[in-house]
């Protein structure tokens, strides 16, 4: 028997909780979650803004530039997405829509994290890329795709099965 995917709207027997309980405890852990991404992509995003008025941000040449804007895009999406579920709980407040309102935080954090990801691999690459040189820079974005892959989706994926032999 694997692990079994519980919708958001069914209580949970292992913990004794009310579909209500449920849903308040996962958008509670969510809104933690958001807590420390946030974070994150605040202190990312203010020093991708400070670049431009540095005196030596001149040095970046086409595809630098061009890279450069494209990272200010994704931490932008990015921040939209994480921000996103606290302007709809506000808009859902006390309309008895939590169900949605956690199926949608949860994919909107999703497609947040997922673009901070391709900001880090990018804002590494062209660090690199301006330091070393552009190959090397294409090699530091290489390893950190590895790296998201393995923590990202590797090891969720070797837990989750640890934890379906564990119950079975």
């Amino acid at each position: 028997m694997g692990h079994q995917d519980v919708s958001y709207d069914q209580g949970d027997d292992e913990r004794g909780e009310s579909p209500g309980e449920r849903l308040d405890r996962n958008w509670n852990e969510l809104l933690q979650e958001l807590r420390v991404t946030q974070t994150g992509i605040q202190i990312l995003f203010a020093f991708l803004l400070t670049l431009p008025f540095q005196a030596r941000f001149d040095i970046l040449q086409g595809q630098q530039i061009h890279l450069y804007v494209a990272i200010v895009g994704l931490i932008t999406a990015s921040t939209f997405c994480i921000i996103s579920p606290v302007v709809i709980h506000r808009i859902l407040f006390r309309r008895r829509a939590k169900d949605e309102l956690v199926k949608a935080a949860n994919k909107l954090t999703m497609a947040g994290l997922m673009m901070l990801g391709l900001a880090l691999v990018c804002a590494t690459a062209l660090i690199v890329d301006v330091v070393i040189g552009r190959t090397a820079g294409y090699i530091a974005a290489g390893l950190c795709v590895l790296l998201i892959i393995a923590l990202w989706v590797v090891l969720p994926r070797i837990l989750l099965r640890r934890s379906d032999d564990q119950y079975e």
